[in-house]
């Protein structure tokens, strides 16, 4: 071959190269490792989004130790979980199982060195757990009554202010009526058991609540019910300044919607109506008033909800961390915090969860992406 025809053969072969290749412009972005694609969730300026821990299966409903240790229950994998940050370099060190094979026990609480877990039809307790994580204790029977339904049996957990534990029993259905006052209603209790008691009644299926830190007073996120088309009814945030409140499952969703089937039964005047009207079908769980310092002074006190997202939506919505803003003791704006998790009508993740750290982050689980989030805030 003559050295002018093999120039041409090179540069032939150059161009076919060229050609082959993608564009940049046509390159997908980096999505991360196992799906996680942190680069697409969306958050105000100089917040930050880190992973805390990853390969936490299914986590679910979140509690801190005294000693920092996360505990995380779990809905499907029926585990339980304790994760631990040993250099305090906000990153997992390491993940241990403290239960397995347990009934959907979704709900976690940490009081006075005991790890509270509830299945659906029981609480346990795990005592000393933070100096047994290796060796975890069988566990305390508490209480075991609860009703056996599964259909919303997963419980959310947590101590009040008046130390009793808050156990949400939810509705065994999609919309009925129950003769068992139990169904539909946020309940509590003493430390060991005693006591049970109805406090909120009408409550569909609660899976997150907190107090507010100034009054003491509790509040919750609450499912609509399914099947009254895309945009109604709207998800709750309520408000229970005291027992004894009915806030309208089954007869009447969002205050002012009559249920079709049993809206004739009551009028939604009876009713205590929603502190705010969430986003239809967005599956509003986990919440928390804010009470760290690391954010900016206008988030304090204010309530982030973990939306889980739609399914009976034709286009989905949820999928984010919302915000909902106070004045005094009103609520007053819904807004989005962080957003990313859906991309083109797909979710790659599902928050569930948000928790405030000793140093004011903010923990957010994800059940689909197996993951806890570390939200952040940069001042400079």
């Amino acid at each position: 071959m003559s050295l002018s025809k093999y120039k041409l053969t090179i540069v032939v072969f150059a161009l076919i190269s060229l050609v082959s290749l993608p564009s940049l412009s046509s390159c997908a972005p980096a999505r991360g490792r196992k799906g996680i694609h942190l680069n697409e969730i969306q958050l105000p300026p100089r917040f930050e989004i880190s992973i805390y821990a990853s390969n936490v299966e299914n986590a679910r409903s979140m509690a801190i130790g005294d000693k920092g240790t996360l505990f995380v229950g779990t809905r499907t994998a029926g585990n339980v979980y304790a994760i631990v940050d040993r250099n305090r370099d906000n990153k997992a060190d390491e993940i241990f199982t403290v239960a397995k094979g347990l009934n959907m026990p979704n709900g976690v609480a940490y009081r006075d060195g005991a790890l509270y877990v509830a299945e659906v039809n029981r609480v346990l307790r795990f005592d000393d757990i933070e100096d047994r994580l290796r060796n975890p204790p069988k566990p305390a029977i508490v209480r075991d009554d609860f009703p056996t339904d599964r259909h919303h049996g997963w419980k959310f957990i947590r101590f009040g202010p008046d130390d009793n534990l808050y156990i949400p029993v939810g509705a065994p259905c999609n919309i009925c009526e129950r003769g068992d006052e139990r169904y539909a209603s946020v309940m509590r209790m003493q430390a060991d058991g005693r006591g049970l008691e109805i406090f909120a009644h009408g409550v569909r299926n609660t899976v997150g609540f907190d107090w507010n830190p100034k009054t003491k007073e509790l509040w919750f996120t609450d499912n609509g019910r399914d099947w009254l088309g895309d945009d109604r009814p709207p998800d709750e945030l309520n408000h229970a300044p005291g027992n004894g409140l009915h806030f309208g499952f089954p007869y009447c969703h969002g205050g002012t919607i009559p249920d079709p089937d049993y809206g004739a039964n009551r009028s939604c005047n009876e009713f205590t109506p929603p502190a705010m009207q969430l986003g239809p079908h967005v599956a509003a769980l986990g919440m928390s008033f804010y009470t760290g310092i690391m954010f900016p002074p206008e988030y304090r006190n204010q309530i982030f909800i973990a939306e889980h997202g739609s399914w009976n939506r034709t286009v989905p919505i949820g999928y984010r961390i919302s915000l909902v803003r106070l004045e005094g003791d009103r609520a007053v704006h819904y807004e989005v915090f962080a957003k990313g998790w859906l991309q083109n009508g797909r979710a790659w993740g599902r928050p569930v969860d948000v928790l405030v750290m000793p140093d004011g982050a903010l923990l957010v689980s994800d059940d689909r992406a197996g993951v806890i989030y570390r939200i952040s805030y940069k001042s400079q």
